[in-house]
């Protein structure tokens, strides 16, 4: 079992450093089924220097193999690194994950499971992430009960046989724009019969910079995003599960516009509390509050995107 770890990054070189070095200093168990690992980084058009930063210090990550792409998103990174890898099983995490030093072998070991329960290799593992924004020590973070996911197919922490994602035909790059790439690829896994085996174990720390209120305008824009490439994941998969995922349900639009009163309470009109919370150094309970009106602006951006599509 040789494992290629699949790292798409974009401006990100300050936490994909402590990212590469974790990778880097693994520690696999004695008659591991882990022959080896290689870290394929693949640059999306990144303009901070992670390019030359890597070629600098390529001494230091003796694992890391480097390829660059123009900025086309994170579905064709991935794609490229699938392309670029050497091993029979990829493990595809994002660039501000910090991992344990027992990550990979964790990944085999439930991998090793898998195949002896069911009898099959159709199976693909799921790690623990957990967000933090220490970036100082991310790994000392706790896992709280936000952190708890039911994604089927997530690449923030996933390990699987090359064979299937070339099956499923890999990521589909029409998805540029933020969200879902990796849950409908995770459609066509579970349309070939592949089974999520859980990995608590293989724990990654997802980095993102503390809360503020700076923030706000382009984590809308990602919700809108988010809800044009919802759409596109519907057209495709135009099922129940999908419009539950995307939020495009009569429920959604009951439950967010009623927490927010129709969109009363939005950025402007919240500022204050989560300024507050943010200066009594509760920058995180800041975030989830605000995620109700996030969560507004993402119902709000799929049915504008729905309307659009069909009117086209």
């Amino acid at each position: 079992m040789f494992f290629s770890v699949v790292i798409p990054t974009y401006n990100r070189k300050p936490i994909l450093e402590k990212c590469l070095r974790a990778m880097e200093h693994q520690t696999l168990a004695p008659q591991s089924a882990v022959t080896g690992y290689e870290i394929v980084v693949v640059d999306d058009g990144s303009t901070d220097g992670t390019v030359t930063w890597l070629q600098t210090h390529a001494a230091a990550f003796p694992h890391v193999r480097l390829f660059e792409q123009t900025h086309l998103g994170p579905a064709a990174a991935r794609n490229l690194g699938v392309e670029k890898a050497k091993g029979d099983y990829i493990i595809f995490i994002d660039s501000d994950l910090v991992v344990l030093a027992g990550f990979l072998q964790a990944h085999a070991d439930a991998l090793q499971r898998g195949l002896q329960a069911t009898g099959s290799d159709r199976v693909f593992t799921y790690g623990t992430v957990i967000n933090t924004c220490n970036f100082e020590t991310p790994t000392a973070e706790p896992f709280k009960i936000t952190d708890y996911s039911r994604a089927y197919f997530a690449t923030g922490n996933v390990a699987i046989a090359r064979q299937w994602l070339e099956k499923a035909g890999l990521f589909d790059t029409r998805f540029q724009l933020y969200g879902w790439e990796d849950l409908e690829l995770g459609v066509r896994l579970k349309q070939l019969g592949l089974k999520l085996i859980s990995c608590p174990e293989a724990v990654g720390y997802h980095w993102h910079p503390p809360f503020t209120l700076d923030q706000i305008p382009s984590l809308i824009d990602k919700e809108i995003q988010r809800g044009r490439m919802g759409v596109l994941f519907y057209q495709k998969h135009p099922t129940w599960d999908v419009r539950l995922m995307i939020q495009m349900t009569w429920l959604h639009r009951i439950l967010w516009g009623g927490l927010t009163l129709g969109g009363a309470l939005n950025e402007r009109t919240m500022a204050p509390l989560l300024r507050w919370l943010i200066n009594h150094g509760k920058p995180q309970l800041a975030l989830e509050i605000a995620r109700i009106f996030l969560n507004w602006y993402n119902v709000q951006g799929v049915y504008a995107a729905y309307r659009e599509a069909q009117s086209s």
